[in-house]
């Protein structure tokens, strides 16, 4: 009743919980919120970062640490979310950042001195904040495919209309293998796209669903692509996608902002959870399938009686869930040719994908949480297959709406052919790559052996 009327009325919000040594970690934050004597209000002191509509915020979201409780005779730390309205005495806009892109975000670095804001601000209550965020997380990582996708769609278009126009040897630049295989993985990955986001939007809706793995492979499929996509438009226009929108425009010529596009997008694959912390995220959830299962087996703490009744129960556990990883599906999609023969492929696949994983898990045990690239194969495997699945379902329901029908199905099946191939690959590189050998270069890098590989260039300040 007293916030949100003022959003409707042009009130800007932000939401502040990023600091200079926390991103991902909140654990590491420094912010503080401590409650006054007679226990009516807090007093908030730190400084955040990046928060975007910060420097000209009206209302902020702001996580900080409250007092600590003891759970269990131990001490938990406690995060908290409070509103607080920036016309408070104590609060300071310090610095406006500026970026590769996005020129005009407001984002930059907010103080807090002593920054009194009443108990009755906390959302949803003390120690509560990391639970608001996870709340709203999926939701905010749904916004970006949907953004990038339109981006990607654009870029189709800005890149057709090019390809057709301009000509080189005799005929359009579209007409040339090279340039026309571009065009054809623009358009198959906008579709995928697209198929991606209605799909995970519909079960966003559907709020007795746990969307958290299928919003985080939304968010990490999209921004990869969309910025692959960007990138091959700016090569196929050529010389007009590096230069800037107002210089064509001033030279008389289509001002399509390809470079700003191309500088703009760039952060999508960082912000709501870099691809890396996206991985790690789908990783974990993953494994933690099995690391239930097996985790008391490696405790130091449990009795071996305890690791005794953990080793049955997993050996039960598996004599049912691994032979049907084995077991062909005989069953029809239910789908329109060519479609129904990659439904098989993604069952067959996701069942040997299973394998793969338990096969790992074997293997390395407890240990396959730091094997982060080989990790990274399995969830990249586990992404497309979503990604098949998506363009095919969605191809099919538009076979039976639209015409001319052929349409969406040549598009889903050209998706899923090149696909394939990716996966093929990513299945090689399980067993066969070079992970140990570049993480031993890494270290003598980080140890300062190639220095030298250094030299002849003008060094900045550290």
């Amino acid at each position: 009743d007293k916030y949100l009327p003022r959003f409707r009325e042009g009130a800007i919000s932000g939401f502040a919980l990023t600091e200079t040594d926390v991103g991902s970690d909140p654990r590491k934050m420094r912010t503080t919120a401590t409650p006054t004597e007679d226990g009516k209000y807090y007093l908030i002191n730190g400084e955040k970062l990046w928060c975007t509509n910060g420097n000209i915020a009206d209302i902020l979201v702001v996580m900080a640490q409250t007092p600590p409780k003891i759970v269990d005779g131990k001490e938990k730390r406690q995060i908290s979310a409070f509103i607080v309205e920036t016309n408070t005495p104590g609060f300071e806009v310090a610095y406006r950042c500026k970026f590769m892109g996005l020129n005009a975000i407001e984002n930059g670095i907010l103080k807090f001195n002593n920054v009194k804001v009443p108990k009755e601000n906390i959302i949803l209550g003390e120690g509560q904040g990391l639970k608001l965020a996870f709340i709203t997380l999926n939701t905010g990582r749904l916004t970006l495919p949907a953004a990038v996708e339109g981006m990607s769609k654009w870029c189709l278009w800005v890149s057709r209309k090019w390809a057709a126009q301009r000509k080189q040897w005799g005929v359009s630049i579209g007409e040339h293998e090279a340039v026309a295989s571009k065009l054809s993985y623009m358009a198959t990955t906008v579709f995928a796209m697209d198929a991606i986001s209605y799909f995970t939007s519909f079960m966003a809706d559907d709020k007795s669903q746990d969307i958290r793995m299928e919003a985080a492979i939304a968010k990490l499929f999209c921004t990869e692509e969309s910025w692959k996509i960007v990138n091959e438009a700016v090569q196929v226009r050529g010389g007009r996608g590096y230069e800037t929108g107002p210089s064509l425009r001033g030279r008389g010529k289509p001002d399509y902002p390809l470079e700003r596009a191309l500088r703009d997008s760039r952060v999508n694959t960082i912000l709501e959870g870099s691809s890396e912390i996206l991985h790690l995220f789908l990783a974990r959830e993953a494994l933690d399938f099995h690391l239930k299962k097996i985790q008391v087996l490696f405790s130091k703490k449990a009795s071996l009686s305890a690791k005794l009744m953990a080793a049955v129960s997993a050996g039960f556990s598996y004599l049912f869930w691994y032979p049907k990883l084995f077991i062909p599906s005989f069953s029809g999609s239910g789908l329109v040719k060519p479609l129904n023969k990659h439904v098989r492929f993604i069952k067959k696949t996701s069942q040997r994908l299973g394998r793969s994983l338990f096969h790992r898990m074997a293997i390395y045990q407890q240990k396959l949480v730091n094997k982060q690239n080989l990790l990274n194969r399995f969830i990249d495997i586990g992404m497309y297959l979503f990604a098949m699945a998506c363009a095919c379902s969605y191809a099919d329901s538009l076979y039976n709406q639209d015409q001319p029908k052929e349409n969406s199905v040549k598009l889903a099946d050209l998706f899923c052919q090149q696909t394939k191939r990716k996966i093929a690959q990513l299945f090689k590189e399980v067993s066969d790559n070079s992970d140990r050998s570049s993480y031993s270069l890494s270290k003598k890098i980080l140890a300062g052996d190639y220095d030298w590989l250094e030299e002849e260039i003008i060094k900045g300040n550290d």
